[in-house]
């Protein structure tokens, strides 16, 4: 009862996490589904994994930015730039998947030391440097491109990673592995607190915790696991989407790279006060370097997950609203506009709501102009619920 009476008083205090993006998921969710029953068919749930799996890749690498209280204009067409030379490297020069998927990411990598650097080091605001990059990286996708040509993406493996999906048994096995890893996690944790002489989760509530995620992922891989063909004798489609368990991986590293090493540690510093982290002896400008780096490394990777899913690379790949959705993906999930306060789930969970925003409106027949107000309306909320909670967390003596 500790515990959740800890739990319900920093809530009082303005620390609300990741309630508000899973209120709003669920609501969405039910709301569509009463609306358009179509919405919870194996199909369609499969496809909210790939609609929103880019936009949420690129969120997990601007978790890393906002932290510091900074912003990435430009993680969409960097995405774009680094798709591009992907492209590029397989359509036009026949290199090995692994080669021009490590050429993309590498270019997302000197990108973003590129953008640190300039904001660190030559203290140009984030606003101005990435704004600039935004628009320049649109003219490097139609140099790479060629102007308005359509490069075609017939590589098997990188296709695979939005298209094709697990087999059935190997979906239950990672499942099953993630379950356990977060049962172990939490037993870890427990032990650790305990040995320093901390207070640690009562078992009952880390059993609920490991158990209410086994049930969540078995449900999933139980629907995924259904035929969602139309046409069995032509094709079939069942199975964990591919992209699912790579979203999962950089879920897992992430957080673990925040929650559980000194880097993480010195990045919510320098977020929470840069002069204090400073003072301490922490490297400020190479944490922002760092955090512009891996911002734009994850954009590379969104950006290969986006032409596997479009089977192509043209001059959108990374523009129209794909950083307003990873923003506001970012900002839904939990993480603050100030600096201080993130996880990479929030990105996964506000990708979830976008996507479902995005999807649930199309099947009702909405056109993307009303899509558009209803996200602008969600984010603008989500981020009055960070202002809000920040005033009282400042009230409350939390800050």
């Amino acid at each position: 009862m500790s515990h959740v009476r800890d739990y319900l008083e920093r809530l009082r205090g303005g620390d609300t996490g990741a309630l508000p993006a899973v209120a709003g998921l669920l609501v969405l969710c039910t709301a569509f589904a009463i609306l358009r029953p179509v919405f919870l068919t194996p199909g369609n749930l499969a496809n909210l994994f790939t609609q929103g799996a880019a936009v949420a890749i690129i969120a997990m690498g601007l978790v890393f930015v906002l932290l510091l209280g900074e912003i990435d204009l430009s993680a969409g067409f960097t995405s774009g730039v680094c798709a591009a030379v992907l492209a590029v490297l397989l359509a036009n020069h026949g290199a090995p998947w692994y080669v021009a998927v490590l050429a993309a990411i590498g270019t997302g990598i000197v990108i973003g030391l590129v953008l640190g650097f300039l904001v660190a080091r030559i203290g140009i605001p984030s606003f101005v440097v990435t704004l600039a990059a935004f628009l320049a990286f649109q003219g490097v996708v139609l140099l790479l491109i060629k102007g308005g040509a359509n490069i075609s993406v017939r590589e098997p493996v990188i296709l695979a990673l939005a298209n094709r999906n697990l087999s059935p048994a190997l979906g239950w096995v990672l499942a099953a592995v993630a379950a356990g890893g977060y049962a172990v996690a939490l037993w870890l944790r427990s032990r650790s607190r305990v040995q320093r002489g901390l207070p640690a989760l009562p078992v009952e509530l880390m059993a609920a915790r490991a158990g209410g995620l086994a049930l969540l992922l078995g449900a999933a891989v139980y629907v995924l696991n259904l035929e969602r063909s139309r046409n069995v004798l032509v094709v079939s489609l069942k199975g964990v989407p591919i992209v699912v368990p790579v979203i999962a991986a950089l879920l897992v590293l992430g957080t673990f790279v925040l929650a559980r090493t000194p880097y993480g540690r010195h990045l919510y510093a320098v977020g929470g006060n840069a002069e204090a982290a400073r003072r301490a002896g922490i490297s400020v400008d190479r944490i922002k370097i760092s955090a512009f780096a891996v911002c734009s490394a994850l954009a590379a990777v969104g950006g290969i997950v986006a032409a596997s899913r479009a089977n192509s690379v043209d001059a959108n790949t990374g523009g129209s609203n794909v950083l307003l959705y990873a923003v506001g993906a970012a900002v839904i999930g939990g993480t603050s506009l100030f600096g201080g306060k993130g996880r990479i789930l929030d990105a996964v969970l506000g990708g979830a709501v976008v996507a479902v925003i995005d999807n649930g409106m199309g099947l009702l027949g909405y056109s993307a102009g009303v899509k558009y107000v209803v996200t602008g309306v969600v984010l603008l909320l989500a981020a009055g619920v960070d202002a809000l909670s920040r005033r009282r967390a400042a009230g409350a003596g939390l800050r």
